[in-house]
């Protein structure tokens, strides 16, 4: 067999096993939690669901969390030794927190459907706890099986989905119907779960976009050696535009509105411009690339723009709708940008790049060990 299809195996077999692990672990706290008792489905409090929630979310991110750093025994993958200790914990727990989120979001939602389709429904401590051995082992095994075969694709999808899994949990969680009606980060300023849930959407979402830089920065300096990017400095730019970005990202949750209207648009209007810079800056900066990505580019920035004016003096939609596009675009661009980089190298499955391109500087990770 193969060392690649070995490492599949491997991979497989551990994701398994974190499979079981959870579920055992998760079934023993829910039969002590629900035994002698009927437990409703989905209620706010003691449910199976908001049970099964929680213990997804803490199985999926231990799960994750063990994979993702035994990963780093696969080819391709060695750089990330290299990393210096805090920007790696960075790194693990962000890619926890992304997968752990995901699946208890999505676990949350199921049980909140089954209550609304079995109304008044309670079940005994035996159901219950199966439904929760299930949702924690199903998810423990799924997140560990990602996180282990983790590629700078992956790490795009994965922001993609994130985002748009949590912001729809918190515009279904949200207590103010008519919240649309005034902005987008009216959603963060409400005390309550919606606004928690967005506003930690936001923030990890931020530090998980300075993390997958390290990718994005390997991958462009992988072109840059191979002659393909004219311009040496382009990967070091990227990377510290794209951590710029993600520090941005990350204050507009830190700071909502109802804490600093200044820290908060201060925050925004430095996202925005650092995805100005990237976007319109991509011709001169990472000449070399194929011209269709820059037309692809600059028609991104040409219906940022459109969807503006839309909102500005036409008034054809409000400032909501034209937020939801601006982040629609800019999430978009960043997987597109991502995925067509990753394409060129031909990197697959995260294959080393030329030789000594993994200790590649990355502004980031300027400390790394040799």
């Amino acid at each position: 067999m193969s060392g690649s299809g070995n490492e599949g195996v491997r991979a497989e077999t551990e994701a398994v096993v974190a499979g079981v692990v959870g579920a055992a672990t998760a079934g023993t706290v829910a039969l002590l939690l629900f035994a002698g008792s009927l437990t409703p489905l989905w209620a706010l409090g003691r449910s199976v669901g908001v049970v099964a929630g929680i213990a997804v979310f803490v199985t999926s991110a231990g799960a994750a969390g063990t994979a993702y750093v035994r990963s780093r025994r696969r080819p391709g993958q060695q750089w990330r030794r290299r990393l210096r200790p805090w920007l790696d914990a960075v790194d693990v727990g962000t890619v926890s927190l992304v997968h752990a989120a995901i699946t208890a979001i999505l676990t949350l939602a199921v049980f909140v459907l089954l209550q609304r389709s079995f109304a008044g429904l309670e079940v005994d401590a035996f159901i219950g706890t199966l439904a929760v051995v299930a949702s924690a082992g199903f998810s423990a095994y799924l997140t560990s099986s990602s996180a282990a075969t983790v590629t700078t694709r992956k790490m795009s999808t994965l922001l993609v989905t994130y985002m748009a899994v949590a912001t729809l949990g918190s515009i279904a969680a949200v207590e103010d119907p008519l919240w649309w009606e005034y902005h987008f980060s009216q959603l963060g300023t409400a005390d309550d779960f919606s606004a928690f849930l967005f506003n930690s959407t936001l923030i990890v979402a931020g530090v998980f976009v300075t993390t997958f830089s390290l990718y994005l920065t390997r991958d462009l300096t992988t072109l840059a050696r191979r002659g393909v990017l004219e311009r040496p400095w382009a990967p070091r730019f990227y990377g510290i535009v794209f951590v710029v970005l993600g520090l941005m990202l990350a204050g507009v949750g830190l700071f909502p509105l109802d804490v600093s209207i200044a820290l908060h648009n201060g925050c925004a209007a430095g996202m925005a411009a650092a995805f100005a810079a990237m976007v319109l800056g991509s011709p001169a900066i990472l000449r070399g690339l194929p011209r269709r990505f820059f037309v692809f580019c600059y028609a991104v920035f040409a219906l940022l723009i459109g969807g503006f004016l839309l909102y500005a003096p036409i008034a054809y939609w409000n400032l909501t709708a034209f937020e939801l596009v601006a982040f629609s675009l800019i999430f978009g661009w960043i997987t597109v940008f991502i995925r067509f980089v990753n394409a060129l190298t031909g990197d697959e499955t995260d294959a080393p790049g030329p030789p000594d391109a993994d200790a590649a500087p990355h502004p980031a990770s300027r400390g790394a060990r040799p």
